[in-house]
């Protein structure tokens, strides 16, 4: 039996024997204790931070002694007199074992720490990010032994951190004699290294111990919007997010416009690739200002969209997307250096990887979505909508994952909307119309006062009441038909025949005022009969894949449905249902993600082993092309009505009566909207 004291390490539970005087962070590193360390235990980069408990633990069976450590030294108090030190802590590179002892590993100290995400579905993502910050001394060189400093880096990394080998490009080699100089040969190096293993990649060297942080960027390239977050590679905070209009939009409002012009422009293809990778320049610089970094500190960009957007960020041609079979260049992932795509803005030598994308139609947004919400994992069957300009939708459980994409349009994001905007300061969030008034009261982004409310004027005198954005266009027709403005078919009724003067003329249909201001040089905002009809489209293909899902999966009803996408959380499970943009379930098992398309890319950013499971998950995957399916028509056209012209919808019924009125139309429309739908 081992007369060396005793250490236990809590939470882990790990324990062994070491001899006296053994650094704590030596003997966490035999154990394969979690501990972190950028410097290798000088000293000096306070990663290592432990708690030591005192006393009498039966349950581990050890008695700690007040001298069971060795005295708090200078370089302890060094660091704690220039940075804190938190009371009772010690640095676990400093601290050497006399006598039995429990340590405790505090969360941020480590290296695989876990970030709760903030959703009600809240799971941890354990830190683990492809590129890591790592401190060493490197030998100066000697004649007598002549090697090149990138050698003697390359020997330093192995001796110090048991990392076999690494690789540079040229425009690193050529900083590393300065950089070396200067740091008097110690320096930290950021290296990259790929989930798929081989050589590790030296992204960045900086002289002595580096402290500014490392970044990530986790973009969710959509049709319409894309949406990027800056995160702490370290901690996995996300330190900015910030969005911007795809400004391939003036070559088509939705996907098949934009094949559509890669297909008739000779060029077209090479056009949106230059539109979309200066917008992400853009971004990059914008999102960095707002985090208050230098841009050269992000060093790796996860990517997520969908399979149009996919080639187009690649600079590949889409034109194969646009018919049968919808063949994609590669379904694969992709790790490449960030200059191949011209991004420019941030870390010259950055890595990008992209998720694998699940067939022609269905991408790597859909594959995000599948890893951050893990239907695959469900025990109950789950339906996950990614409501965008071309939906994602996911149905599955542990036996089986289908999925399929459906051509919803812009409209739910704001665009095809006559007073529709993005989701911005002063644009309507919310509204509620009075059943017997039809009087509307609303919210605007940026103040949670509503409209009829004392100080609503002031409160919103910065911003303006300037449109209405994509939930706002969702309640508002929803709230149209529950307060009989609107009949199951979608028609708008005249003042007349609704009762109420907001219902006004426009042509030979009839809008809905919510806001005037144009006698004071302000907006005009209106729900039209246009309004209606792009809603209609839309939540019809919405529906109607999510049926077709069931329908292969051989069910009529779902036991629960997760909304997501970018405007997710922002969507009222009420009005959806209302609406009939999903298929009916209990309102308490509708629940949403947020932008769980955003939150895999982030998971995948801060995680090297989420790459390689999405990259097996995705193969599990049952793809069903909504593009060639006949009752994908037949739904569509179902659904048209408001709710749904057949499926009974009775757990709406339980809590909303919907109005059963009718309005007649001389327009020659029957108001059924049975219009074919292009593939957006």
């Amino acid at each position: 039996m081992s007369t060396d004291p005793l250490i236990v390490f809590t939470p882990s539970g790990k324990r062994g024997h070491f001899a006296v005087g053994t650094p704590i962070l030596t003997a966490a590193r035999q154990l394969g204790v979690d501990l972190d360390s950028v410097c290798g235990g000088r000293g000096i980069c306070s990663k290592c931070q432990i708690t030591p408990s005192y006393g009498e633990f039966s349950k581990h069976g050890v008695t700690a002694n007040a001298d069971a450590l060795s005295e708090w030294n200078a370089v302890e108090e060094r660091y704690k007199s220039k940075r804190g030190l938190k009371q009772g802590r010690r640095l676990g590179c400093q601290a050497t074992v006399q006598g039995d002892i429990v340590i405790d590993v505090p969360p941020e100290s480590q290296v695989h720490r876990q970030v709760v995400r903030k959703a009600a579905s809240a799971r941890a993502i354990t830190m683990d990010p492809a590129t890591r910050l790592y401190f060493v001394e490197v030998e100066e060189p000697d004649m007598h032994s002549p090697t090149g400093d990138l050698e003697r880096l390359e020997r330093a990394l192995k001796e110090q951190w048991q990392i076999a080998g690494i690789t540079a490009e040229l425009s690193l080699l050529s900083k590393l004699q300065p950089v070396l100089r200067k740091g008097k040969w110690q320096v930290t190096v950021a290296l990259h290294a790929d989930h798929r293993g081989g050589t590790a990649k030296v992204i960045e060297i900086w002289p002595g111990l580096h402290e500014a942080g490392l970044y990530g960027l986790a973009i969710d390239l959509g049709s319409t919007t894309i949406a990027a977050h800056l995160t702490d590679l370290d901690t996995g905070a996300v330190i900015a997010s910030s969005g911007l209009m795809n400004p391939q939009i003036r070559f088509g409002e939705d996907l098949m416009s934009r094949v559509s012009y890669a297909m008739m422009n000779p060029g077209g293809d090479t056009d949106m690739t230059r539109a979309v990778r200066d917008a992400l320049n853009e971004l990059v610089g914008s999102i960095a200002e707002e985090g208050g970094i230098d841009p050269s500190l992000i060093v790796e960009t996860v990517f997520v969209c969908n399979p149009v957007m996919h080639h187009l960020l690649l600079g590949l041609d889409p034109v194969e997307l646009g018919q049968a079979p919808f063949a994609l260049a590669t379904s694969a992932s992709l790790t490449l250096p960030a200059h191949d795509l011209d991004l420019t803005t941030m870390n010259p030598r950055a890595q990008v990887y992209i998720l694998p994308c699940i067939a022609g139609h269905v991408g790597a947004d859909a594959a995000a979505v599948a890893l951050s919400e893990e239907p695959g994992k469900s025990e109950d069957l789950v339906l996950v909508v990614d409501v965008g300009t071309n939906a994602e939708i996911l149905l599955g459980n542990t036996e089986q994952v289908l999925a399929c994409s459906s051509p919803t349009g812009p409209a739910f994001e704001g665009a095809q909307i006559s007073s529709g905007q993005r989701a911005a300061p002063g644009a309507i969030e919310r509204i509620e119309i009075n059943p017997e008034t039809k009087e509307p009261r609303f919210r605007v982004i940026g103040s949670d006062i509503w409209s009829d409310e004392d100080g609503f004027a002031e409160a919103t005198a910065s911003t303006g009441i300037t449109g209405i954005c994509g939930s706002g266009i969702i309640e508002a027709v929803a709230e149209m038909r529950m307060a009989g403005l609107l009949d199951d078919s979608g028609l708008i009724g005249s003042a007349a025949q609704t009762g109420t003067a907001r219902a006004v003329p426009e042509g030979r249909t009839h809008a809905y005022l919510i806001h005037d201001e144009t006698a004071t040089g302000g907006p005009r905002i209106t729900v039209t009969q246009g309004d209606i009809r792009a809603i209609q489209l839309a939540k019809s293909a919405l529906y109607a894949g999510a049926r077709l899902l069931m329908d292969e999966m051989g069910v009529d009803r779902v036991d629960r449905v997760v909304l997501a996408g970018a405007f997710g959380a922002h969507i009222s499970t009420k009005h959806a249902m209302v609406l009939g943009m999903i298929p009916d379930a209990p309102l308490d098992k509708v629940t949403s993600a947020g932008n769980a398309a955003g939150t895999g890319a982030r998971i995948a950013l801060c995680n090297i082993a989420a790459r390689a499971e999405i990259e097996r998950v995705v193969r599990e995957i049952t793809k069903v092309e909504t593009a060639i399916e006949p009752r994908f028509q037949e739904h569509f056209v179902a659904a048209n009505a408001i709710p749904h012209k057949t499926d009974p919808f009775p757990e709406l019924a339980k809590i909303v009566t919907l109005p059963q009125c009718r309005f007649n139309t001389n327009s020659g429309d029957d108001g059924g909207g049975r219009r074919r739908r292009r593939r957006a």
